[in-house]
């Protein structure tokens, strides 16, 4: 019988004690005694989120299908038990086996969003790991951080030991193996990591060194040896179909953010948008074969007791078998009462026809994100999306019975005009005026058309990678001026209009493209007491812009446009997608010029060196 790391006093004390004693459906218990390395697979946000978080749970039943290693998680503690943890001096604990996280082998943490960043030093913190990677001695856990903000690891390197680069299915048996031999052998921290480097994919901070021009802009960034490589390639996962997956997802004892099953139709996207990060960092597209769907499907329904379902994707509307899955998964739940949730589709008439399937009953809301409000802009980001596509598919979604629609844009796009940001109001007005067009006895109820717009932030490995981001002032000028657009429009009371914090926005934006020497930064911060910084109601600005007055961070320098020539501090890391495609993709959004999708052409982006793609197999 495992002993419980908090009190029973403590627990009751706190908003949802449920989020730390573990022992869900499907959590996977071992023997601590008879494995050979222990790795807790940590996610920094509160217990809900993360336990929505699908790599995670791929990872996590990877790890555990291992016979020789054991795999656990830990959350960040919210605020009403991380004061508690500090006052009574309770060091953080894993949940599977309540040990502490500090006597783990690996401390593994998931990068997903750069406003969770001072949530890792908490972390690490309430383990009592020394923050500092250099201040880690033999006996503490190996700390390493992966996920889509590991593209640019610089801004939190000093804390981390190593970082791995792609796919976490590919290498991270090799990583295991190199560390039990590193253990059986005696070799030192320092001796391991030199090791790892080795393996592909990992990238060890400590072995490489920087140095910076009198501008502040990188100068050079090498190995400090010769047999550390000098680029790390990202690794991928070329065969999804027979790549593991998780049968038997954790169940939660209270409601996570996606309380449901998650069934990952595939990866990469075939689009080409500008300005979206994921749609070239994940490629090539790789998809899952039906039958392996209907497989996972139902095995994941009967082993959780789930009564909705998500097919999830960049772009599923992209899945070549997406009428397939849908209609499997409407035959097979139709019975069991199973609700079918399919987000990321485009506007066009099949998308329509399959969310007709799956909602014939309960029609919802429908979500659309045409991302600029006029022609021009959607060329400069190369969406890929008129306006007649958008109210043809807001058409034909009033007249199959559904009155809501989302509508999301960005604002703050490269060479954006007041016509652009005029667009916006405009483009909601004419989707409302399309539902008012319908007979009054044919519509359901009154129509609700809610517009929302975050700020462009410039993230790496895009062909916008090289663009300045506006100022925090001029963000909230130009949400004003959107807002007061819409109250003047005939349809006014079906609109609604909310944007995104831009002090929130303008942070993400250095540290989605910072140097190392944003790690000071960050602590001061932390020391202020920043931490949850996703979350409105516990985002401290005052805390932030002390900490960046202290350490005299300068926030124009990190959100500024740079040269097409600098040096760029993720630009030792490989993800197959060429820089110089980028920087034709750059040329091309100056011009207006869209690139067709992959399947229409092939741009030469390069991500087929991985041996698998579309044009790689001749899709296109």
């Amino acid at each position: 019988m495992r002993e419980l790391a908090l009190p029973e006093r403590v627990l009751m004390s706190v908003e949802k004690p449920a989020r730390y004693i573990g022992n869900e459906l499907n959590a996977v218990m071992k023997d601590k005694d008879a494995v050979n390395v222990r790795f807790v697979m940590c996610f920094p946000d509160v217990y809900e989120i993360g336990m929505s978080h699908l790599g995670i749970q791929i990872l996590y039943h990877m790890f555990n299908e291992m016979n020789d290693v054991w795999c656990e998680r830990v959350y960040s503690p919210w605020p009403d038990l991380d004061k508690i943890m500090r006052q009574e001096n309770i060091p953080l604990f894993a949940l599977e086996s309540q040990d502490p996280v500090r006597d783990f082998d690996f401390l593994g943490i998931t990068l997903q969003y750069e406003m969770c960043y001072t949530n890792i030093l908490q972390i690490l913190d309430l383990s009592r790991i020394p923050i500092y990677s250099s201040a880690r001695g033999e006996n503490d856990p190996i700390v390493i951080g992966g996920g889509p903000c590991a593209y640019n690891p610089e801004p939190i390197a000093d804390f981390f030991d190593l970082f791995y680069i792609g796919e976490g299915e590919v290498t991270y048996r090799q990583l295991i193996d190199v560390y039990e031999s590193a253990s059986e052998n005696h070799l030192s921290r320092r001796e391991f990591l030199e090791k790892a480097s080795e393996v592909p994919g990992i990238y060890v901070p400590s072995l490489y060194e920087v140095s910076y021009n009198e501008d502040g802009t990188i100068q050079d960034f090498s190995p400090i040896k010769d047999n550390i490589p000098q680029r790390v390639r990202k690794q991928v996962v070329m065969d999804l179909s027979g790549a593991v997956y998780p049968e038997r997802p954790i169940v939660p004892f209270i409601r996570a953010t996606q309380d449901r099953v998650v069934l990952e139709l595939q990866r990469g996207c075939i689009r080409g948008c500008r300005f979206c990060q994921a749609g070239y960092i994940y490629r090539p597209v790789r998809e899952r074969s039906l039958e392996t769907l209907e497989s996972f499907g139902g095995k994941m329904l009967d082993n959780t007791g789930y009564d909705e379902i998500t097919l999830s994707s960049l772009s599923s509307s992209d899945y070549r078998s997406l009428e397939g899955i849908v209609d499997y998964l409407c035959e097979d739940c139709k019975e069991k009462r199973i609700n079918i949730e399919l987000p990321s589709l485009r506007i066009d008439t099949f998308s329509l026809n399959v969310m007709d399937k799956i909602q014939d009953v309960h029609k919802g809301g429908l979500t659309f994100a045409p991302e600029a409000g006029t022609q021009r802009m959607r060329d400069v980001i190369n969406k890929g999306l008129t306006e007649q596509d958008i109210l043809a598919g807001a058409d034909k979604a009033f007249h199959s019975g559904w009155n809501k629609v989302k509508l999301y844009f960005m604002l703050g796009l490269p060479t954006e005009r007041t016509e652009d940001v005029e667009g916006i109001p405009e483009l909601a007005e004419k989707v409302a005026q399309l539902y008012y067009q319908i007979p009054k006895e044919e519509r359901q109820g009154r129509c609700t058309v809610s517009t929302s717009t975050s700020f462009f932030i410039p993230k790496p490995f895009t062909p916008f990678q090289w663009c300045g981001m506006i100022s925090e002032k001029e963000c909230l000028e130009k949400a004003a001026s959107v807002r007061e657009a819409f109250k003047r429009k005939p349809h006014w009371k079906s609109l609604k209009y909310q944007y995104h914090s831009p002090d929130v926005s303008v942070l993400e934006g250095i540290f989605a493209r910072g140097d190392r020497k944003l790690s000071r930064l960050l602590l001061a911060a932390y020391r202020n007491g920043c931490m949850f910084d996703a979350w409105t109601e516990l985002f401290n600005k005052k805390a932030w812009d002390d900490a960046i007055a202290e350490t005299g961070v300068s926030v124009a320098f990190y959100n500024r446009e740079r040269k097409l020539d600098e040096k760029l501090p993720w630009d030792f890391i490989d993800i197959g997608v060429t820089k110089e495609h980028m920087l034709r993709e750059w040329e091309k959004a100056i011009a207006g010029t869209v690139t067709p999708n992959c399947r229409e052409k092939c741009a030469g982006c390069g991500a087929s060196v991985f041996g698998g793609g579309v044009c790689f197999e001749g899709q296109n």
